[in-house]
């Protein structure tokens, strides 16, 4: 299939001295979207050959391949040159990896950046959210979390979306408002942190469950329940960490659940539907080919739960799945012999 420029014919604002200079860390897919709004975006990468290759052919073989990017892009694998200066710099790199990356990006931050994150997770060994490792790293920046029902395959594609940018300084969630929206991209502001990082970090392992679920073939009734019952799972645990529970109901919560466990562009689903019909775990991470956030966040969901005393059943047999302690069927088997509930407990 010959790549399409979505954006052909499209009119890119001119927003003159209103532009803003912007860096990528991360040269997945993201980025793209970002280049549309008529700001000067710089794309930062590792791989020198990579960036050169997407430079020349304006096509990002790995992870979009079948979208032009726009001829506006810069492109670099200095991480210096990537965020100095830059009023916006959005980091697009793994949960686990965030921590490394963004202390080595850290020098060049000037005080006062806005600083975008779109990874969704846990990290393992401390069980802190993005933005805790963030205060950690890089204190003297402007933190914003960006999240919701975004697939980047889509929004390539110029297609309509909506989105939640979510930190404790609510001006700066409208400076980023502000820069991103347009007419197919609808942002809205939150201030309740914890609660759109739980429910991004968290709904990754239940779409590795819905995937499973589906891989067996057990329906979409199946699918629904799991779904419906993992939302009572991820309120549970960011209200036990001080989230707002309205946050669980909106695009970050429920909207972002259901894009990830019921479209086949999310590969913690993809994950999970190998892994139901035959695959081992770590068999189907590397088929996957790209990160599985879910596969990693399972571990510190087990533990965070643990710690703080939350009973998360579908997150637990998803774990122990992932694990190779229990075989997918006798997972199904211990989730529907659980005990009786009343449906809000």
């Amino acid at each position: 299939m010959k790549a399409i420029d979505y954006y052909a014919g499209v009119t890119i604002p001119d927003l003159g001295d209103k532009a803003l200079d912007v860096a990528v860390i991360g040269s997945g897919s993201f980025g793209t979207a970002m280049a549309h709004n008529g700001h000067r975006v710089t794309l930062y990468g590792r791989n020198k050959a990579a960036l050169d290759a997407m430079k020349e052919t304006r096509i990002n073989s790995r992870y979009l391949p079948d979208a032009v990017l726009s001829d506006r892009l810069n492109y670099t694998n200095d991480i210096g040159e990537a965020v100095r200066g830059k009023s916006i710099v959005v980091f697009a790199v793994p949960a686990q990896t965030f921590r490394q990356v963004s202390a080595d990006a850290s020098k060049y931050l000037e005080a006062g950046t806005i600083v975008v994150n779109l990874a969704k997770g846990i990290e393992k060994n401390t069980l802190k959210r993005m933005s805790e490792v963030a205060e950690e790293t890089i204190p003297q920046v402007r933190y914003v979390a960006l999240s919701g029902p975004t697939h980047a395959e889509e929004i390539v594609m110029n297609a309509p979306a909506g989105i939640v940018a979510a930190s404790v300084d609510p001006e700066a969630a409208k400076f980023v408002q502000d820069a991103f929206m347009s007419e197919q991209l609808r942002i809205y502001t939150q201030d309740d942190m914890v609660g759109v990082e739980i429910a991004g970090a968290v709904k990754n392992v239940i779409a590795i469950a819905t995937g499973i679920s589906d891989g067996m073939k057990l329906g979409s009734n199946a699918r629904a329940a799991l779904m419906t019952r993992s939302v009572h799972e991820i309120k549970r645990l960011g209200l036990r960490l001080g989230a707002n529970a309205e946050t669980f109901s909106g695009l970050a919560g429920i909207g972002d659940l259901i894009v990830t466990c019921a479209t086949d562009l999310s590969r913690n689903r993809r994950c999970g539907l190998l892994i139901g019909d035959g695959l081992k775990a770590e068999e189907a991470v590397e088929k996957v080919g790209s990160v599985v956030e879910g596969y990693y966040t399972a571990d510190a969901v087990y533990d965070l739960a643990g710690k703080l005393g939350v009973e998360m059943p579908v997150c637990m047999a998803t774990r122990a799945v992932l694990k190779g302690e229990i075989a997918p069927d006798k997972a199904v088997r211990m989730l529907m012999s659980r005990s009786k509930k009343d449906e809000v407990q």
